[in-house]
């Protein structure tokens, strides 16, 4: 009876945990491959898993920040999905590359050509994107996600720091601290013009390691001229010493 009751109780707080974890993983969220600096550029993917059973992802949009528009957007083909992009004119123009630009992309649409994400399954939707910005910790991304029954899901509500987790939380990419080389600059010219302690020092330490070898391949050489030199003196010595026994003979 006990061993049940304690069988029954493991049973429904697994359930409990399954149920109350369950949302923390079926939101569309973003996530970047690798590192996503401030400043610089990365390649993110937006994942969307399939929180229905009876019903495909057939659609997801995604909204850019337009506080912080991205002068570069480049979504990479996924099989199955038609990729459509959109731009907008910019309230302000920012500088990109050395020249100024007056739209920027505000959205990236994806479409199933086929069946899309079906149930037990999900998908990512890589986008290389940058530069990022440098005066901001996040961008935030509002996502629509679209099933084959036409049921609508709005990851739209923005979480807030201290609170909890809102039922439909937008995807958030967290930026990390901004890169010493991201802008690119003149430094490496500068010091190849100079060398610096470490190059002198390992151009002292090749001189020095190379004079041992100099100076020891010159003693080998006296030495074997040294060593020739005291054999023919043998062997002079020798014949004459053979032509005097055989003149005293």
């Amino acid at each position: 009876m006990k061993a049940s009751r304690l069988t029954a109780a493991a049973v429904v707080a697994g359930s409990a945990v399954l149920v109350l974890s369950a949302p923390a993983f079926a939101h569309v969220s973003v996530q970047p491959e690798g590192s996503a600096a401030k400043g610089g550029y990365a390649v993110v993917d937006f994942k969307v898993p399939n929180e229905r059973d009876d019903a495909s992802t057939t659609k997801l949009e995604v909204s850019f920040p337009t506080e912080h528009p991205l002068s570069s957007v480049m979504p990479e083909p996924v099989p199955g999905w038609k990729i459509e992009v959109t731009k907008s004119k910019l309230d302000k123009p920012i500088e990109a590359h050395g020249r100024q630009l007056t739209e920027a992309v505000s959205k990236v649409t994806w479409t199933a050509a086929g069946k899309g994400v079906e149930p037990g399954y999900f998908q990512k939707f890589p986008v290389s994107l940058g530069a990022l910005p440098e005066d901001t910790d996040e961008l935030v991304f509002k996502a629509i996600q679209t099933y084959s029954n036409d049921e609508v899901v709005r990851w739209i509500e923005v979480p807030q720091e201290g609170e909890e987790e809102p039922e439909n939380p937008a995807p958030v990419l967290e930026l990390s601290a901004a890169e010493d080389d991201h802008h690119g600059s003149a430094g490496p010219e500068k010091e190849s013009e100079q060398p610096s302690d470490d190059a002198s020092a390992a151009a002292r330490t090749t001189s020095e390691a190379a004079e041992p070898a100099d100076s020891t391949d010159t003693t080998a050489r006296v030495l074997g001229i040294v060593g020739i030199v005291i054999g023919a003196a043998g062997v002079a010595y020798g014949v004459l010493a053979g032509r005097r026994r055989g003149t005293a003979a």
